[in-house]
C-alpha cells in the first residue's frame, strides 16, 4: 500500500511573529489526528522555516532520534553535552535524546534557512545522549540508525534517472527538492509517500531530484 501525503496537507504551526514558520507532517504540538501519530518508527517530519536570528531556545527531549537535513542556508545547534555545531545543506545531524538532552537550534546567519527535521521513536527506551554529524553525505550511500531499525538513503537524481526504493515492512520518502515519479504518482517538493509492505517499487526523475527514504522495519 501506498499512502501519498502532499506538501499542501501539512499542518501549519511555529511562529510567524517570531520567523519561525513550521509545516508538520504527522500529529504535533497542538495539532493532534489520532489516525496520523506515527509510521513505522517516524513519529515527526517536520519543515522548518526560521529567519535571520530566529530559532528555538533550549528546550528537552529524551527517547527520541532526531535526524536534520538542511535545505537552504546554516543551522546552529548547541547542546547540553558541550556540542556546538553548524550544519550545511548535505550533513546528516543525528541527536539521539536517550535519557535526556537540552538543546537550542538557531538561524545565525543573514539569510533564511529551511531544514528538515524527522524524529524517530527508538527501539528501546533510555542509555546515554549520542551526537553525531556526518559532512557531506553523497549519493547512494546509506545512514543507519539501529537505535529506531531504520536506514535512511540519501539520492539525488539527474533527469530520468532511475532509482530502486528499498522492499521493507515501512518505507517514507520525501522528496527535499524537483519532481520524481513513485509507482506512477507525481511527487513534488514537500510531498511525501509512505509505503507499507510494498516490493519492486521505483523512482524516476522528472527533473534533477534530491530525495530522502526512510527504510524501516516493523516495530
Amino acid at each position: 500500500m501506498m499512502d501519498v501525503r502532499r506538501a499542501s496537507e501539512r499542518f501549519r504551526g511555529g511562529d510567524p511573529a517570531a520567523g519561525i514558520e513550521s509545516w508538520h507532517a504527522l500529529s504535533f504540538g497542538p495539532h493532534y489526528d489520532p489516525d496520523n501519530l506515527r509510521f513505522g518508527a517516524v513519529i515527526a517530519c517536520n519543515e522548518e522555516h526560521l529567519g535571520p536570528g530566529a530559532g528555538f531556545d533550549e528546550h528537552p527531549h529524551s527517547h527520541t532520534e532526531i535526524v536534520t537535513w538542511v535545505v537552504a542556508g546554516e543551522l546552529t545547534h548547541r547542546d547540553s553535552t558541550g556540542h556546538e555545531t553548524v550544519i550545511r545543506p548535505g550533513d546528516v545531524q543525528r541527536l539521539s535524546a536517550a535519557s535526556g538532552v537540552r538543546h537550542v537550534e538557531r538561524n545565525a546567519g543573514r539569510s533564511s534557512l529551511t531544514f528538515l527535521q524527522m524524529w524517530l521513536a527508538p527501539l528501546k527506551p533510555g542509555g546515554e545522549p549520542r551526537y553525531e554529524v556526518v559532512r557531506g553525505i553523497a549519493d547512494s550511500t546509506p545512514y543507519a540508525l539501529p537505535e529506531a531499525g531504520a536506514m535512511l538513503h540519501v539520492r539525488r537524481l539527474a533527469v530520468g534517472e532511475r532509482t530502486a526504493v528499498p522492499d521493507a515492512p515501512y518505507l517514507y520518502a520525501h522528496v527535499v527538492r524537483g519532481t520524481v515519479r513513485l509507482d506512477g504518482e507525481l511527487l513534488e517538493p514537500g510531498d511525501a509517500a509512505r509505503l507499507t509492505d510494498e516490493k519492486n517499487v521505483e523512482a524516476v526523475a522528472v527533473t534533477e531530484t534530491e530525495l530522502l527514504l526512510w527504510e524501516m522495519s516493523a516495530f
